[in-house]
């Protein structure tokens, strides 16, 4: 198991459920290497407990074996899940089964069982039966659905998402910020992926495109295998977008694809969590000016970085300056969410909405809004050194009177972020004026 090094609130719910009276059924779920099996087992690590990791066929024989290596009692039992489960239930503390899609693909009438079995067999013990699941797809049509078999019977349901930035110093509690920002723009929160960078992260990255099989080559197959039949066009339309084709039409130039037929493919990446669609702050979700992004870094750089280079890293030729050196320009976004985190965590942070916007040519990083007060923040986010704070003070209040929003009683603030400044400004023009640098964002980390 992973090494854990996080997850403090969920740990915590989740033993509050286990310590509770009564049945419990929970089902967590999150894109794979999220790190749900390594929750589960350290919340439960000192439970009676079964873990059961189901496969592709054969599910009823295996689950029966590891009931068995449990409890050699149970091998006089009729090999039956219902059988299987009236024991568990006074004899366990803890059952565990994840992947539990696999179930699904296996025998589609699975829940069906599975809903006679919490009704008629479950629902009045003490048992915690926990399932998790890493096709998003799968969890959230089949299991969390209104017309799934086992609707209204689940206790509780975690989708579990990568950590924060503001967390990475546990996994890497001697590297700087600015390195922090390196490992984020690769592997965002995502434990599995952080765990395994064990060196200097360039350095690292280096070693990593050399290997014959390394994970890196094989990674995003492994995962779109979890959700798609055919990932072929799916790959196409992810490095379009890695490549900063965020609209429809943009993409299907990209791809070759006529627009009626990308809509179900986009549809369907936003669906399994690998693509999310954003729309200006100011307005409605179902705005035509919606685009589209990757929804993890890791996608981002494998999309950018990787698939347009595996032939040459097969070879073993590739050089990871290509990537040093457009690196900064690709981390820009990523420092833009690193900022979203930071105004969050920030005790007085008082909007309810926090978002990009954009209008024509004129693009803001950051808008917030408080309806009740009227009071809008704007930010913008500069991954560079020495930035001149009037500089970027005087375009972006310029680029706010496109802004419709609370246009003639709102109130304003400005926050501008910066690896270094050339100097910190309180004011400009009489408007009141943030300016975070690296340092104060690693403060507020390390405290």
């Amino acid at each position: 198991m992973t090494e854990f090094k996080d997850r403090k609130k969920e740990s915590l719910e989740l033993r509050a459920s286990i310590e509770r009276k009564g049945f419990a059924f929970e089902i967590i779920y999150g894109r794979r290497r999220v790190g749900k099996t390594e929750l589960i087992l350290h919340a439960t690590q000192k439970d009676k407990r079964i873990y059961y990791l189901a496969v592709g066929e054969n599910n009823l024989e295996r689950f029966y074996n590891t009931c068995i290596a449990y409890d050699s009692e149970i091998g006089k039992l009729k090999m039956d899940y219902e059988v299987l489960f009236d024991y568990l239930k006074d004899n366990v503390d803890v059952l565990i089964i994840d992947e539990f899609q696999n179930l699904i693909k296996e025998n589609s009438n699975f829940l069906s069982l599975l809903q006679s079995i919490v009704d008629t067999k479950l629902k009045k013990s003490n048992l915690k039966f926990f399932i998790l699941g890493s096709s998003v797809s799968i969890i959230t049509s089949k299991v969390l659905s209104y017309s799934s078999p086992v609707f209204g019977r689940k206790t509780a349901s975690l989708k579990l998402k990568p950590v924060s930035f503001f967390d990475l110093h546990y996994f890497f509690p001697k590297v700087s910020v600015e390195d922090l920002v390196n490992i984020y723009g690769f592997a965002d929160g995502i434990p599995y992926y952080l765990t395994m960078i064990d060196k200097p992260f360039w350095v690292w990255l280096e070693e990593e495109t050399k290997r014959g099989k390394g994970f890196l080559k094989d990674e995003v197959d492994f995962l779109m295998k979890l959700e798609f039949e055919n990932a072929s066009t799916y790959k196409l339309i992810l490095e379009a977008i890695a490549n900063g084709k965020n609209v429809i039409n943009e993409i299907k130039d990209y791809i070759k694809l006529q627009r009626t037929d990308l809509t179900p493919y986009l549809s369907n990446l936003i669906e399994v969590g690998f693509v999310k669609r954003e729309v200006p702050i100011t307005e409605n979700i179902k705005s035509r000016s919606g685009r589209y992004y990757l929804n993890d870094n890791f996608l981002k750089f494998w999309f950018k970085y990787v698939y347009p280079n595996l032939s040459s890293m097969e070879q073993g030729i590739f050089k990871v300056d290509l990537i040093k050196k457009d690196y900064s320009a690709y981390l820009g976004f990523v420092f833009e969410d690193v900022c979203k985190q930071y105004l969050i965590r920030k005790p007085d942070f008082e909007y309810s909405a926090l978002g990009r916007w954009w209008y024509k040519d004129k693009e803001i990083d950051i808008v917030a809004f408080n309806e009740e007060k009227k009071e809008v923040l704007f930010c913008e986010c500069k991954w560079q050194d020495k930035i001149n704070p009037e500089k970027i003070m005087a375009e972006l209040i310029e680029k706010t009177k496109f802004v419709e929003w609370g246009n003639e009683k709102r109130k304003e603030e400005y926050v501008l972020f910066a690896k270094t400044f050339t100097k910190k400004i309180i004011l400009f023009n009489n408007k009141k004026v943030t300016c975070i640098e690296l340092k104060d964002i690693e403060n507020t980390m390390r405290n």
